[in-house]
């Protein structure tokens, strides 16, 4: 095996939820065919109080990681945060608040606000730190997706229940333990439209009159309107999320000198367990040995899903050392892949 461009390990890990919250009934709440909603298979979901937006779960998740590890914030040298939904502010730097929340000064950061994939690729970030500043010897990777209700309806997006939550890992120089192998990235910008809200930028700084998440046409209308209405040409997209997912996939391989073949355990998105399954096929592994079991009981949590997934798989025994792992997930147009080796 080649080795990989930099030798860091995920130390450890800290998360942080929303309220816990049952589907079914809440269900009815956000649609009106709710029906629709549990059919997908979700059972819980995450909602934060109003209170407590994403740097509130990007610093409690960051503390936790610390604290298991007894390593104090002033040790960091790196902090990278990547957020998948709406900011808290405008011009505003979410990894400097976080830095902020921690209360460390002159630490380099680094904001991610590339979507759900940015829990995956975002390592590749901090391996390349690590391998331009050798001096970089500890960071701190945070993931959280805070859902806003008022932009958003988090149960008419696409086919998940979106939920708020996020994960921390340390990563050290030189940590024997879940090392980063390799991350292969690209990008397909023709349907980068997809998922975009309307209102709130420089375009169009205001909402529709009368505007409410809960009655606003769904993320599906924009899918339908992106596609022409044409079945035929969102079929062909819909197909091709799993092909690109294969490839890159295979590139990441390839990138640590792995094969298909040594892949022992697969983490996508919170998805469906039709969905998974359909990511995992090609590589020849069972459903048992991806998250699809975990999905259902904390939605889909952005960019935290991955990392949370291998955190809570760590800690149950189900993937074991020397195993190696494949983080994958989709941004609207961005395909990306991780592999660690436990």
């Amino acid at each position: 095996m080649n080795g990989p461009a930099v030798d860091l390990g995920i130390a450890g890990f800290g998360f942080a939820f929303g309220e816990d919250q049952d589907v079914a009934s809440a269900a009815g709440d956000y649609v009106s065919n709710p029906g629709r909603v549990i059919n997908w298979g979700y059972r819980t979901f995450h909602r934060a109080p109003d209170h407590v937006q994403t740097t509130d779960l990007a610093s409690a998740a960051a503390h936790q990681a610390l604290g298991k590890i007894g390593l104090d914030a002033d040790a960091l040298d790196l902090v990278v945060l990547a957020t998948s939904d709406v900011p808290e502010y405008l011009s505003w730097d979410n990894a400097a608040a976080l830095a902020r929340e921690l209360k460390i000064e002159r630490t380099q950061t680094l904001l991610l606000n590339e979507g759900c994939g940015a829990g995956v690729h975002g390592l590749y970030y901090v391996a390349s730190a690590m391998a331009m500043q050798p001096e970089i010897d500890t960071a701190l990777f945070v993931a959280v997706n805070r859902v806003s209700e008022f932009h958003r309806n988090r149960m008419n997006l696409i086919n998940t229940v979106l939920s708020d939550a996020a994960v921390a890992v340390v990563l050290r120089r030189g940590h024997e333990a879940n090392r980063w192998l390799a991350t292969e990235q690209f990008t397909d910008p023709e349907h980068c439209d997809l998922l975009r809200i309307e209102f709130g930028g420089a375009v169009s700084p205001l909402p529709p009159e009368g505007w409410s998440s809960v009655d606003a046409p769904g993320g599906h209308d924009q899918i339908r309107k992106q596609f022409g209405n044409d079945p035929s040409r969102l079929q062909r997209f819909l197909e091709n999320r799993y092909v690109r997912l294969v490839e890159v996939i295979d590139a990441a391989c390839r990138r640590a000198g792995l094969s298909r073949d040594d892949i022992a355990h697969l983490i996508y998105l919170n998805d469906s367990a039709a969905s998974i399954s359909a990511v995992v096929e090609p590589l020849g592994l069972p459903l048992e040995r991806t998250n699809a079991s975990l999905a259902p009981d904390h939605g889909h949590m952005g960019a935290a899903d991955q990392l949370v997934s291998l955190g809570l798989q760590l800690e149950r025994g189900e993937v074991m050392p020397g195993d190696v792992v494949v983080l994958c997930g989709i941004s609207t147009g961005r395909w990306c892949a991780t592999l660690i080796e436990i």
